[in-house]
């Protein structure tokens, strides 16, 4: 990433990291920490790679807009979602649906107990993981069919 080698003023030059996180959003954990707090510059980063999610300024790794494009974009960036957002529905589903998400990423452990019991969150680990889910996940979606949560 030619980022990594150019000075600080280029790292804090809007127009210059915009240019290198279009082209790859891994360059954007070399901007500095104003841009890694700008909101577009953070969009188009983890639009373009979710794990620059990591990088991005405490308030925008809240922002839900931010971090549905992430995990949409790399399903494993749910592990860098603050737990409020862990337990929104959307971005669960988005995280589970994104194309690269890695078999290795354990999502299941970080979503919220009270939603094991969602059906279609369920589906979606179940051709994910197979029966490479924990026995307890499943026990309690079961459970949850047969007396729902109220």
């Amino acid at each position: 990433c030619v980022l990594k080698y150019t000075t600080e003023e280029l790292k804090a030059d809007r127009e210059i990291v915009l240019a290198a996180v279009t082209q790859n959003g891994r360059a954007f954990c070399f901007a500095t920490e104003e841009l890694k707090a700008d909101r577009e510059v953070v969009l188009v980063a983890v639009t373009q790679c979710g794990g620059a999610l990591l990088y991005a300024a405490k308030a925008l790794m809240a922002d839900r807009n931010i971090v549905l494009a992430a995990v949409t974009q790399d399903g494993s960036a749910f592990c860098f979602v603050t737990k409020e957002l862990k337990a929104d529905r959307e971005i669960i589903l988005a995280a589970l649906s994104a194309h690269n998400l890695e078999q290795e990423s354990a999502i299941y452990e970080l979503i919220p107990m009270k939603l094991w019991g969602d059906e279609e969150i369920t589906l979606r680990l179940i051709e994910i993981y197979g029966d490479g889910l924990p026995l307890t996940f499943l026990f309690y979606f079961i459970q949850n069919l047969l007396n729902p949560i109220g």
